[in-house]
């Protein structure tokens, strides 16, 4: 009888939904390891840990099945920390890519150190621009961030409809 109450509340928890969280390793590390820290008992943080270490091959179509098939299976979305150099990374870009390629749900998290363009404009990858124009993906901005506004802003990307996704650009082929 006993281990019916541990099957029963074991049971009542809820799994921890898994996100993949791509970023600029240089220059946006301390901020992945606070989101990170925080969110620890919420979330189950899949990240790349530089998959350019990890992945050795300039072979792009065997880099991005490595990234579909390790990284973004088995995930419900991916939250892009949006620094002030991550729109210049290509494996962010492909990143991207992979998880619109997946049809799951697409964050960004605008951190302070974001760069914002000549227009005033806060400055994101391409392809993720691109799907927020659709309405497929949305941002959320550090300073706001809090377990509330990620459940919600996780559980709308991840609801978010598929006939809105814009994956059509060529992928980046270098940095910068």
């Amino acid at each position: 009888m006993a281990s019916l109450g541990i099957i029963g509340s074991a049971m009542s928890a809820p799994p921890r939904r898994r996100i993949f969280v791509s970023y600029h390793h240089g220059g946006d590390q301390w901020y992945y390891n606070e989101f990170s820290r925080v969110f620890h008992d919420s979330y189950e943080a899949v990240y790349d840990n530089s998959l350019e270490r990890q992945i050795d091959s300039d072979n792009t179509a065997y880099v991005m099945q490595r990234i579909r098939d390790n990284y973004i299976t088995g995930t419900s979305c991916t939250v892009v920390l949006i620094g002030g150099q991550t729109h210049q990374r290509k494996y962010v870009d492909w990143e991207i890519r992979a998880t619109l390629d997946k049809q799951h749900g697409l964050l960004g998290i605008v951190l302070p150190s974001h760069s914002r363009g000549t227009e005033g404009k806060i400055v994101v990858p391409d392809r993720f621009q691109h799907n927020v124009v659709t309405g497929y993906a949305s941002y959320v901005f550090w300073e706001n961030l809090n377990a509330q506004t990620l459940a919600l802003a996780l559980h709308t990307a991840a609801s978010a409809s598929s006939t809105m996704i814009d994956n059509s650009m060529p992928m980046k082929s270098r940095n910068g």
